[in-house]
């Protein structure tokens, strides 16, 4: 059964169609990585499960980083105990998920996931029950199937990832030349691409990301399909999608990712309207800086808000219907809040953006007229507003565009870093003021009423 899985994956169609399935092992001499440089909690973990008699891997990303030189962000385990002889082991530890069960087992902060060998997948199965857990276009459902650290490698996306490392042993073991990928710098999928990604097109994704983020090569073979599948996106369910977005976004290459997406045609439906932005000179050179200025912060280990991106992401969306308001007669501020409004109800309908980031996103956003009054009391009050800084980095991103006056960016860094006094001879002269309309004085109402009085009293005399 094995064995027929294993040549239909590798059919003539797929992109290893040259590669054998075959466990070769390799030494702590030949890859160089040491059991120390692994988590604790990893270790402990590991060792745990191979002391109670099951196989114990660190797999994944985590092996793949420490083989480049890189310091990986979390751990993952494979491992041959079922997800409740994994629970029945660790006192700190609890089962997750639907599609796949894992088990997430925490070590003070850290938390590493632990997951049973997966067996074969429901579209090569001949188990009904499983073939059913996949929808009309061969999209994963469920895959609670177990099986053999063999099969496990054969199930998971890219050869870089499919690589076992036993800490106790400091050995690797690679099933389909993984190792050879990663000094290669070559990006391979496991079997058939077009049924790769049928199964889950979030991998298409996912091979952008990576490229750019190792600064490695699409396989072409990998590559080749992608344009064509890329619809099967529109059946990913949106919260998974914007958790990969974010993934993308935050992995510290989003421009290099962005540009990818753009030529791949994977754009379309996941940042809806990405593509009419880009069109436009102003809106690009705009998106580009924002994501060249995230990516930058990210390297330095700096923190970014999505919320602060992904307003950066729509504000020219934002900036077209503001001005088709404004064109139709509605006043400067009711026309941004419409806008706004409108925007974020079509985004929350195709990217399932997190109402959380709503308030953060609108802040920014309305704020920007304020940086244009230069006179008045109103400067101070924006510089004490709790999200200045976000939408005063905002202000500064549309004057490097060329969407504002450099001068107003000059003016504000001057005013934002100067003390009380002088803040005070930064501002501007006010316009003309404004006739107050005068209330009506009771004055003359009074004096009458007076009159009145007086008249009355007399002829009663």
């Amino acid at each position: 059964m094995i064995r027929k899985f294993i040549r239909n994956l590798f059919s003539p169609k797929a992109s290893a169609s040259d590669s054998i399935v075959k466990l070769r092992v390799i030494s702590r001499k030949k890859h160089g990585v040491t059991s120390d440089k692994i988590s604790s909690c990893a270790l402990k973990v590991t060792t745990c499960l191979q002391q109670a008699g099951y196989s114990a891997f660190v797999v994944g990303g985590a092996v793949r980083d420490l083989l480049l030189g890189l310091i990986p962000k979390d751990y993952d385990v494979a491992t041959s105990a079922t997800p409740e002889e994994i629970r029945a082991l660790f006192r700190r530890s609890r089962i997750i998920g639907r599609r796949f069960r894992l088990v997430h087992v925490m070590c003070g902060s850290e938390t590493v996931e632990v997951s049973t060998f997966r067996g074969p997948s429901p579209s090569d199965a001949k188990n009904i029950s499983i073939i059913r857990h996949t929808d009309e276009h061969g999209r994963l459902l469920r895959d609670n199937v177990f099986g053999s650290q063999e099969e496990d490698a054969i199930r998971r996306d890219f050869t870089i990832n499919a690589l076992f490392y036993d800490p106790v042993k400091e050995e690797i073991h690679d099933f389909l030349d993984g190792y050879k990928d990663i000094q290669e710098k070559r990006l391979r999928i496991i079997g058939s691409p077009e049924k790769r990604y049928r199964e889950d097109p979030v991998r298409m994704l996912r091979a952008v990301r990576l490229a750019a983020k190792l600064k490695i090569q699409i396989d072409t073979p990998t590559a080749a399909p992608i344009g064509d599948l890329a619809p099967l996106l529109q059946n990913v369910p949106p919260a998974r999608l914007f958790d990969e977005m974010l993934k993308l976004l935050f992995s510290g290459h989003a421009l290099a990712c962005v540009v990818d997406l753009r030529k791949r045609g994977l754009h379309h439906g996941l940042l809806p309207m990405l593509d009419v932005i880009l069109e436009q000179p102003m809106g690009e050179r705009f998106i580009t800086l924002a994501l060249r200025n995230t990516d930058k912060r990210i390297q330095r280990g700096m923190t970014v808000s999505p919320g602060f991106l992904f307003a950066a992401l729509l504000w020219h969306e934002v900036l077209t219907a503001w001005k088709c308001r404004q064109d139709a007669g509605e006043k400067l501020i009711p026309a941004l809040h419409q806008a706004i409004d409108k925007i974020l109800a079509i985004q929350h309908k195709k990217l399932a953006i997190p109402r959380r980031f709503d308030a953060i996103i609108t802040e920014i956003w309305v704020m920007q007229p304020r940086f244009q009054v230069r006179a008045g009391r109103k400067p101070f009050r924006l510089l004490a507003s709790l999200r200045f800084r976000a939408a005063y980095d905002f202000m500064l991103l549309r004057c490097e565009s060329g969407e504002l006056d450099p001068e107003i960016a000059n003016w504000w860094k001057e005013f934002k870093n100067a003390d009380d006094e002088c803040r005070e001879g930064l501002l501007m002269k006010e316009g003309p003021a404004r006739k107050r309309r005068k209330k009506r004085s009771n004055r003359k109402q009074t004096n009458k009423t007076t009159e009145d009085i007086t008249v009355v009293t007399e002829t009663t005399k």
